[in-house]
């Protein structure tokens, strides 16, 4: 079978196609803990070669699974069949008050590009330069800036894709296809909607109001509805000033209810990091300190700072008005998983799991107390840091017992309490291997076959990323890496 899949990719693809070990072993793994062996990796020269690999694909009853920088957490890239690479879909077309790029364009080429026109594309994930604008496109990324400007799917207007059948669609412009869309998501249950600022988990089918929102139904859905081929972004000025708090916390309650109040100021950010990344911070800390709080504002600069210093518990240790310097600052930040992946010993790592969930923020330091009751439960450690004006921590836990039958149960307990704080268990990273098996109940059976019902609609062969958001089974604890 393998041979004859191969045969007819490699007489009907423009691009190129592999299938010996090294190319195998390549694609096998991303960030995440997983690892899955394909059987043909494909790298796409143009729409045509897209089109095609899914046709041959539906041919022979193989997956498809599109790959970006292969930067992901929770194994979204990885799967059996076809592995599909869009590197070469970079092309940029930049206009006043949007741009229109490929899926395979880099983060920071596009940052680059806007930069000569003193222009941005908000979200902002801590990896940066590196992720691929169709991995953040898939997995509704943000990033620390979102508190103001939004995840993902609140910058895009438009997006073409190839469905599950090899048709090219665009969304929102294809009316007829946006109305079975609205007719599908018309049965939604609110009450089973995850009450967070940020969310990538399922369908976001309670981002569509109207035919203009069906194109939202792509983002966050990890390429199990479509092969995103270009996609038209929205862009702001950049702002012409900012100023930066370092803000320093003896407790992490303290910190916690600084950030709800800090937040009714309307900061662009406010995010929040633990001793762990202080120690890569070439700063003198109080030993006492136990986190950081890094409060940024690009608007209303001297009304917020007088606002802040009157409402804030914690000290504030440095103020950051050079644009340099701010940037550098950010840069310890947006570098917390690097250091806190740095101090955890390689035999203590437990794989990424509940590292990304999100509540309220009024509820944040009722998720801080159940993570504590964990780590007293299995004998776990964690370090935590994240975008705590969106209510989203990221954890790494730390363990000498590395055992998968606990790493499942603290997830099931760990997601179970999220659920009771009305959270959703990914608010950036997507499902995944490590989370799609949570999804039915943090949605309920209701929106569940809602989701069945919009993935038939656009992959009735189950072809595209089988496995990812409509699951069957566990796959939290299934390949993963050298474990």
């Amino acid at each position: 079978m393998k041979n004859l899949i191969l045969k007819k990719l490699q007489s009907n693809i423009q691009g190129e196609v592999f299938y010996k070990k090294e190319f195998i072993d390549y694609y096998s793994v991303d960030a995440s803990s997983y690892q899955i062996y394909p059987k043909i990796i494909v790298i796409a020269k143009n729409e045509k070669d897209v089109i095609n690999t899914i046709k041959i694909a539906k041919k022979f009853k193989t997956s498809v699974t599109v790959r970006g920088a292969g930067t992901g957490l929770v194994g979204s890239a990885l799967n059996k069949g076809i592995i599909l690479d869009l590197k070469n879909f970079d092309s940029i077309r930049l206009n006043n008050n949007h741009v229109i790029v490929g899926p395979g364009t880099m983060k920071g080429q596009l940052d680059s590009v806007l930069k000569k026109s003193k222009k941005f594309f908000p979200p902002n994930p801590s990896i940066g330069s590196f992720c691929s604008i169709g991995g953040m496109l898939g997995n509704n990324s943000s990033g620390s800036r979102s508190l103001k400007y939004g995840s993902v799917i609140d910058n895009v207007s438009e997006i073409t894709f190839i469905d599950g059948n090899g048709n090219k669609i665009t969304l929102p412009n294809n009316k007829k296809i946006g109305k079975k869309i609205l007719e599908i998501t018309d049965k939604l249950n609110i009450k089973k909607i995850p009450k967070v600022t940020k969310n990538s988990s399922g369908y976001r089918i309670d981002k569509i109001k109207s035919i203009k929102d069906t194109h939202n139904i792509i983002i966050g859905s990890e390429g199990t509805l479509g092969i995103i081929i270009s996609a038209k972004l929205k862009i702001r000025n950049i702002p012409k000033k900012r100023i930066l708090f370092i803000i320093e916390y003896k407790k992490i309650q303290d910190a916690l209810i600084d950030a709800i109040k800090i937040n009714e100021i309307k900061p662009s950010a406010i995010e929040f990091v633990d001793k762990t990344t202080l120690k890569q911070i070439k700063y003198k800390f109080d030993k006492q300190t136990k986190c950081l709080l890094f409060v940024e504002y690009d608007n209303k600069i001297i009304t917020s700072e007088k606002r802040q210093k009157s409402l804030i518990i914690g000290k504030i240790v440095k103020k950051v008005i050079k644009e340099s310097e701010i940037s550098q600052w950010w840069k310890f930040r947006d570098s917390s998983l690097h250091y806190s992946l740095k101090s955890i010993k390689k035999e203590k790592r437990i794989p990424h799991t509940i590292e990304d969930s999100a509540v309220p923020i009024e509820n944040l330091s009722k998720l801080f107390v159940v993570l504590d009751k964990i780590n007293k439960k299995f004998n776990t450690k964690s370090i935590t840091y994240g975008h705590v004006g969106n209510g989203n921590i990221h954890i790494r836990l730390i363990s000498k017992r590395k055992r998968k039958e606990m790493i499942r149960k603290i997830a099931v307990q760990f997601f179970d309490e999220i659920f009771k704080l009305d959270g959703t268990i990914t608010a950036e990273h997507g499902d995944g291997l490590a989370r799609s098996e949570f999804i039915k109940k943090q949605y309920g059976e209701k929106n569940y076959q809602i989701f069945k019902e919009i993935k038939k609609l656009f992959d009735s062969n189950n072809l595209l990323n089988p496995g990812k958001i409509i699951s069957k089974k566990s796959s939290i604890i299934e390949n993963l890496e050298s474990f």
